[in-house]
């Protein structure tokens, strides 16, 4: 039984209160003189007989010197325990609430095994509150005929029962404060339980209010409204409270629709910019895929000059690119005309996804009906001036072997070793060239190839001096 289930301590029993002394009334006449006389003397002899008697009549008899002391110091250790055992039952009430509250919002290993310390500190009060209760009752402290030796005794058990209490009260204290970040912890979820209730309530209203407004500019809007219409539920269930749900929930619940609500809210504020955006995008993919149609057009004339000047090996990877810009150009036709129905019936995820396919196809197309032409322009130049590739290369490679070189007295054979081999793929490569039909394309691309590899070198170097300074 906990200490505020006890029955109340250190109050005053109920007994019969002494008897008084007095003079039964009775009916009849008044006293005559001689009764009067005898009445008012009554007292006096009584004040004679009587000297030690309590004033007003009582009858318990007055111990003085040592036992009534020791009756007195019987009396303060019953109130002391009484003090002691009422400061442990509010200590006891308050931490029951803390409990409460740390459970009603935490369900953690840490929370649970709080709640199971509690329960065992509350055997403990048990144990101490009925020590003390069988104490005081145990011994009449009002009681006429109490002996000092009995009283002495009643003060040393009322005495252990309060430091007992004493005892149980700063073990109830240091579990309270252990409980301090768990307590605040639970507050702080409380503290926030109706602010973040309202706020999402509030995002469901913003929410409505928006795609109200995207319907009056004449926009359907109509996957906004399923999904606000599938936060209802939700709505219902946060209305129905924490007490039914439980705080962590409830407000796990509350982010959640102030989330998606939120998220509503604003894609609906986005929608006419969104319609406006696809409508420019539609506009302009047209004009590119008509552009591209007409420039594809000049590839044929392109390979007809590569074909004619060039060794197969220069052109022969190009010879489909006609033929697959005619089918890109025609599969971006028709996902041109897809979107612009999706458009019409406000599909918009529909939309931008056809719109995205369509660019991807006008970019691959663009690329292969520019590689035709770039190619061209590239051969050209090397047939003029082969040299100046050949230039570029071993000017990148004379670089890097200066770079490898710089504080050592011999080069790193990781890094000596590519460098080496660029040369002599720079010397094989202007070797392709003789003859009546080069394989200029080769030349470029073996070039490029070992400016690639000296760069990576290079990069190598760097890393490693940077990394040992």
């Amino acid at each position: 039984m906990a200490a505020s289930d006890a029955r109340g301590a250190g109050g005053v029993r109920h007994r019969d209160a002494p008897r008084r002394a007095g003079t039964r009334s009775e009916s009849g006449p008044p006293p005559g003189p001689s009764g009067l006389r005898l009445a008012l003397a009554l007292p006096l002899l009584v004040g004679v007989l009587l000297p030690g008697a309590f004033a007003g009549g009582g009858t318990r008899r007055w111990f003085g010197g040592r036992g009534e002391s020791q009756r007195a110091e019987a009396q303060a250790a019953k109130d002391a325990a009484a003090a002691a055992f009422y400061e442990l039952d509010t200590a006891q009430r308050g931490l029951r609430i803390s409990l409460e509250t740390i459970t009603a919002v935490d369900s953690s290993p840490e929370a649970r095994r709080a709640v199971e310390g509690f329960e065992a500190l509350g055997r403990r009060i048990d144990e101490v509150s009925h020590t003390y209760i069988g104490a005081v009752d145990a011994h009449d402290l009002d009681r006429d005929e109490l002996d000092a030796a009995t009283a002495s005794r009643a003060r040393a058990e009322l005495t252990r029962a309060k430091e007992e209490l004493d005892r149980a009260k700063a073990e109830l204290d240091r579990f309270e404060q252990g409980l301090g970040p768990l307590l605040d912890r639970a507050e702080t979820q409380l503290a926030r339980l109706a602010p973040a209730v309202e706020r999402a309530r509030g995002a469901l209203r913003g929410a409505s209010g928006a795609l109200d407004s995207v319907r009056e500019a004449g926009l359907r809007a109509d996957d906004l409204a399923a999904r606000l219409a599938a936060l209802g539920p939700e709505l219902t269930l946060l209305n129905e409270g924490a007490g039914r749900h439980g705080v962590a929930e409830t407000l796990q619940r509350a982010d959640r629709v102030l989330r998606d609500a939120e998220a509503v809210r604003a894609e609906a504020g986005r929608l006419p910019e969104r319609a406006a955006e696809i409508d420019r995008r539609l506009v302009s993919l047209r004009t590119r895929a008509e552009a591209l149609a007409t420039r594809a057009e000049g590839v044929a004339p392109v390979l007809s000059e590569l074909r004619r000047r060039f060794s197969a090996a220069c052109w022969q990877d190009l010879q489909q690119v006609p033929d697959q810009a005619a089918v890109s150009l025609g599969q971006a036709g028709e996902r041109l005309a897809e979107a612009g129905r999706a458009r019409a019936e406000q599909r918009w995820p529909d939309a931008t996804s056809l719109l995205s396919t369509v660019r991807a196809l006008l970019d691959s197309t663009d690329e292969a009906v520019s590689a035709a032409g770039e190619r061209l322009r590239r051969l050209d130049a090397v047939a003029v001036d082969p040299k100046a590739e050949t230039d570029r290369a071993r000017f990148a490679v004379r670089d890097a072997q200066r770079l490898a070189m710089e504080g050592r007295s011999t080069p790193d054979p990781r890094h000596a070793g590519p460098l080496d081999e660029a040369v002599a793929r720079i010397d094989r490569a202007v070797g392709t060239l003789e003859g009546h039909h080069p394989d200029y394309w080769h030349f470029l691309t073996e070039l490029e190839d070992v400016r690639a590899t000296v760069t990576r070198v290079v990069g190598r170097i760097r890393e490693e001096r940077g990394a040992a300074h």
